[in-house]
């Protein structure tokens, strides 16, 4: 136990920025006595610290004693967070909502129940202003103490509104629970098999979601359930490969932040993930240009208050300007420019892709092996792809462990590795079948590439990648078939090889007859 506090007030002091740690020692020097000059100086040393060590912070300062020191490592720890909170506190709302609570309850310990009175009217209006349900409840709890503290004229009538406005907030309150454990359900099939894969999938997760949703008027619910609604709406239309409903209430959730602007700060890891959503949906509907207008708006992220740009929030601001970066090249047919931007970050590449969970990492591999491919570099694909192929976490998004199979095998044709292509294919047929995952698309795929192994001329070549085409574009239009084109869209890499040019020319020519029809539209 005492080594897992040590760790803890290490991880805590690494994890304050240069201003917290500033502010930090000003406020504790003030104090003037030997104790605070104590406090200083164990954070000064754990602060110079790569790995937390106590006996060699004893060997270090003499004046610190041995049987003391577990007690001030637990009264630094309280003074950090302490410190942290005051220094936050000009900027986050909730944690001066949450003060001036604090303030009613001294005062209405000290009897003084108008004074208290009017601190909960303050508090009260910050919480309805940013919509916390669960301040707003605490303030509720306060006025009915300081009520049934004071009779007056009207008790009846101000107890009969708070009785209502309580219900009110635990209703709203029940309806958000009911939103954000529904959305975690569909996120927990999401994140084990990917899209919908066929008719059973889509009618178990209508089912569920119908089911759990509770009836609701759009237009009366609150600002913090309509967040909730939104991104529950969002994860549930993108699964079932909606992505026009789910473009349209990523529109509304972000909307919401430019409605209510004074919550983009305190409820910022929602505003980064509604924008990570909008983007999505406008890469797979090709609205780029205004995919490129809400990019400007996670990277005006950046210019936030420092004090909110926690190691989490920057983490997943990289994290998802990366992926959309990857996205803007696939658009754009842009392979070349991609792969000199990878080839300019990656020094610094694998220290980001150890620190993101490991959905996100089999993202990141996908996404760049795909730019490898699109760019003609098959040996760094395949170097990635294997990243996928090799991982132990053959349970998340079995989806894409499923197609980078499939562009494993196609980047091992191109570099005409035929003598691996055989046991690739029955590898992949092995895996598929195990995943439930074995449809059209992908015995179309396989059946072609277990021909061009060993049975197709030159002269037959082009026909066979246009019969292979022909197979595949009516599939585009089959609820559950098209989700295999939202990894790779083979349509291209076929027409590449058909006209004699570059996958990423192909794309690039597509590109602009689309970006002229959006422009002119």
């Amino acid at each position: 136990m005492p080594k897992e506090k040590s760790d803890a007030l290490f991880l805590l002091i690494k994890s304050l920025k240069k201003s917290e740690k500033r502010y930090f020692k000003v406020s504790v020097n003030a104090e003037s006595d030997s104790a605070s000059r104590k406090y200083v100086r164990l954070f000064e040393l754990i602060d110079a610290q790569t790995h937390f060590n106590e006996n060699d912070i004893l060997r270090k300062d003499s004046s610190l004693n041995p049987t003391q020191l577990s007690n001030l490592k637990s009264h630094l720890y309280k003074k950090i967070l302490q410190c942290i909170r005051q220094y936050n506190q000009g900027s986050v709302i909730d944690i001066q909502i949450r003060e001036m609570i604090d303030y009613a309850q001294i005062l209405f310990n000290r009897s003084l129940y108008d004074q208290c009175a009017s601190v909960l009217k303050k508090a009260k209006k910050q919480a309805q202003k940013i919509g916390n349900l669960e301040l707003q409840l605490e303030i509720l709890k306060w006025e009915k103490n300081v009520l049934n503290q004071t009779v007056g004229p009207g008790n009846q009538v101000r107890v009969n509104k708070i009785i209502e406005e309580v219900q009110d907030c635990n209703n709203r309150i029940n309806n958000i629970n009911i939103f954000t454990n529904l959305a975690a359900k569909l996120n927990a099939s999401y994140m084990k098999i990917g899209f919908i894969r066929n008719e059973s999938d889509y009618d178990r997760i209508t089912g569920m979601f119908k089911a759990s949703l509770p009836v609701y008027e759009e237009q009366k619910l609150s600002l913090d359930e309509k967040l909730n609604l939104y991104n529950l709406y969002v994860g549930y239309y993108f699964f079932i490969q909606d992505f026009e409903n789910g473009y349209k209430y990523a529109r509304k959730w972000v909307n919401l932040f430019e409605q209510y602007k004074q919550i983009k700060v305190s409820k910022l890891e929602s505003y980064i993930r509604a924008i990570n959503n909008l983007l999505i949906a406008q890469y797979k509907l090709y609205k780029y240009y205004e995919f490129v207008q809400t990019s400007r708006q996670l990277r005006e992220i950046r210019h936030f208050p420092r004090n909110v740009m926690n190691e989490n929030i920057q983490l997943r601001l990289l994290k998802y300007t990366y992926v959309h970066e990857f996205n803007r090249f696939f658009m754009l047919g842009d392979f070349e420019i991609g792969v000199a931007l990878m080839n300019k970050i990656k020094p610094g590449l694998e220290q980001f892709i150890n620190q993101i969970d490991n959905h996100s990492k089999l993202i990141m591999y996908y996404k760049m092996s795909c730019l490898y491919f699109g760019n003609g570099d098959y040996h760094e694909a395949i170097f990635w792809l294997n990243r996928i192929l090799n991982s132990e976490n053959v349970d998340i998004r079995e989806d894409i462990h499923s197609f980078a199979r499939i562009l494993n095998l196609i980047s091992h044709y191109e570099l005409g590795n035929v003598d691996v292509i055989d046991y690739y294919i029955r590898s992949t047929y092995r895996f598929l079948l195990k995943k439930d995952d074995l449809h059209n698309f992908q015995k179309y795929i396989l059946n072609f590439l277990k021909k061009l192994s060993y049975q197709i001329t030159e002269d037959e070549l082009i026909p066979e990648f246009e019969k292979l085409r022909n197979q595949l574009i009516p599939l585009k239009k089959n609820p559950y078939e098209k989700r295999a084109f939202i990894y790779f869209d083979i349509i291209e890499w076929l027409e590449s090889k058909i006209q004699k040019k570059p996958v990423g020319k192909v794309i690039r020519a597509k590109a602009d007859a689309i970006l002229r029809e959006e422009k002119e539209g």
